[in-house]
């Protein structure tokens, strides 16, 4: 019924008169938009990554001959020697690798190694004594029944 009403013409010029209502949006409106959506990106990505590069060059620059450091493949060494673009690691005794200094991933620290496995342990010997808990629970009240 609703429908039977609307005529072709009718339906046809609709669009034409919510179009002229509407308006285009200005260019200014478009450039503040863009303007905005490239400072949110700057924000979240690029001045934080910024900021981590910065950091791992500073790290860099601080290296010294005898630190242990571990690669970005993953091996750990003591610096043997040091210079400006090479450095030279000690993988194992006698054992000397030449890399170049970005392939430095960080200063690697066994202490904080220990530490994250003995948070495991102790978590996991949490998690063992609730359970031996529980089954101590489930024992009692099977021998009071």
């Amino acid at each position: 019924m609703l429908f039977s009403s609307l005529s072709a013409s009718s339906l046809l010029a609709t669009p034409l008169i919510l179009g002229q209502q509407a308006g285009a949006p200005s260019p200014f409106v478009m450039v503040a938009m863009f303007a905005a959506m490239f400072g949110v990106m700057y924000f979240i990505v690029i001045r934080p990554q910024q900021k981590q590069e910065q950091a791992k060059r500073a790290m860099r620059s601080g290296l010294v001959k005898g630190d242990e450091v571990v690669t970005q493949s993953g091996m750990i060494g003591k610096i043997y020697a040091i210079t400006d673009r090479i450095v030279t690691l000690e993988i194992a005794s006698g054992v000397k690798v030449r890399m170049l200094k970005e392939s430095i991933q960080g200063k690697y620290n066994p202490a904080a190694e220990t530490s994250a496995a003995g948070a495991k342990a102790d978590a996991k010997d949490s998690k063992d004594a609730k359970a031996e808990g529980k089954d101590a629970k489930s024992d009692e009240s099977k021998e009071e029944k």
